[in-house]
């Protein structure tokens, strides 16, 4: 056994004996006193030999350098110099690794590397604090978004990631050879989602990747994303955006409680508020407009209209809901009382979109309409309209975009930072 603790476990043993193991932060070498700072994901642990008080042996086979493997058995000792007031007091070390090239990313954060750099590199950038910290906020996200929807009675489900028909029109998706067929990666899980809830299973919830074959170059976009969704049965779009207000507070109150200290020195304050609040489109544009950004009734909000409105609204999340039907999806289900609006909203974090639902069109006669009314032809979404022929309740859905919710979480400017191995246009290694 390589240890028996981790780092922030191990702190805690005053006076017992651990074994910890991990990677050489920094190594002082003043010949009958060495100091080694070992760091493992929980944090980092002195190491203090000194002539006299360890074995000479190992005081002389101690010579490591930074980012060596290493594993050191010792007894927990008070050090009111140390880091947190301890440090481990060796009997026994292990070599488990040595580096045997010089590293082209500091994981002490001393030396700044260029984003390209570090990500041509993430095996070494991951062990810096910070891109640590927000892929253990990711891994908490995720875990607090099924944790809320396990316990409102959602299904789990996993669908597949390959199509042989182009999800939301065909725009924008990455073609692949499938045995003697064409195929596509799948841009969306909508329609997968719609027809399980058309199956009866009433409400199921699913994070998955999916893939968009846009030219963009942005901070905010990438091909590959994970997307965390839900849809539910006999519900239309203020039923969704209640859930997705409860789920997205539950996810903040999570990583506020296990993560908030750390996040907070790093990257800023995990603000939770008590609701969030909900503005139609038309008040949002005619805020805009108020306050002298060019923005017309039946346009979307572009990136610039966003960050305006969250300087006007001092919100940190809020809806946004009633859109105009022409802007959004062709299957966001029109009001009855006014077509020209649509049962479509989308949830703000921070001045960015996070998260985009509507209550769907469950009716196959105004399905048929919707497509028309765009100039796409019904018979090319024959295997879609299909489905609500056969019995379709009304129902609604929503889906967060796993990457942007951390990104804004954690104050990052670049998308990027917030995807292991993120994929754009230029980048498909490592």
């Amino acid at each position: 056994m390589h240890r028996t603790h981790y780092i922030k476990d191990a702190k805690k043993e005053r006076g017992g004996t651990v074994r910890i193991a991990g990677w050489v932060h920094d190594f002082r070498d003043l010949g009958k006193l060495k100091f080694v700072l070992v760091r493992d994901i929980t944090g980092i642990m002195q190491v203090t030999l000194k002539k006299g008080v360890v074995d000479d042996s190992l005081l002389e086979a101690v010579k490591a350098n930074k980012e060596d493997v290493v594993s050191f058995q010792g007894q927990v000792k008070e050090n009111q110099i140390a880091p947190d007031g301890v440090e481990l007091v060796p009997a026994e070390f292990a070599f488990l690794n040595k580096v045997e090239r010089k590293l082209p990313v500091d994981p002490t954060g001393v030396v700044p590397s260029e984003m390209d750099t570090r990500l041509d590199h993430r095996y070494i950038d991951l062990r810096r604090k910070e891109p640590s910290l927000i892929f253990r906020a990711k891994s908490l996200a995720a875990h607090a978004f099924r944790e809320k929807l396990t316990d409102e009675g959602f299904l789990e489900i996993h669908t597949s990631a390959i199509t042989g028909a182009a999800t939301e029109g065909g725009a924008d998706v990455f073609a692949l050879q499938y045995f003697e067929n064409k195929a596509y990666l799948v841009q969306s899980p909508q329609l997968y989602k719609q027809l399980t809830v058309i199956g009866g299973m009433d409400k199921v919830m699913m994070t998955v990747p999916v893939f968009r074959a846009e030219k963009h170059n942005t901070t905010t976009h990438l091909n590959e994303i994970t997307q965390m969704d839900i849809e539910m049965g006999f519900a239309d779009h203020n039923d969704a955006m209640d859930m997705l207000e409860k789920t997205i507070l539950h996810m903040l109150e999570k990583i506020k409680g296990e993560l908030g200290d750390e996040i907070a020195k790093s990257f800023g304050e995990i603000k939770v508020p008590a609701k969030v609040p909900r503005y139609t489109y038309t008040e949002l544009v005619d805020k805009l407009s108020s306050d002298g950004f060019e923005m017309k009734h039946g346009w979307d909000f572009t990136k610039e209209g966003e960050k305006r409105l969250h300087e006007i609204l001092k919100e940190e999340l809020y809806f946004i809901y009633d859109w105009p039907t022409s802007v959004r999806a062709f299957y966001s289900m029109p009001d009855e009382k006014n077509p020209e609006i649509c049962h479509a909203f989308d949830l703000m974090y921070r001045g960015l979109e996070i998260s985009s639902g509507a209550m769907r069109i469950h009716l196959p006669s105004v399905l048929e309409e919707q497509l028309k009314k765009r100039g796409l032809d019904p018979a090319d979404f024959e295997f879609y309209i299909n489905a609500f022929r056969m019995g379709a309740p009304p129902h609604a859905g929503w889906s967060v975009g796993l990457e942007r919710f951390v990104m804004k979480l954690c104050n990052q400017e670049n998308i990027r930072e917030c995807m292991l191995f993120p994929r754009d246009r230029m980048r498909l290694l490592p």
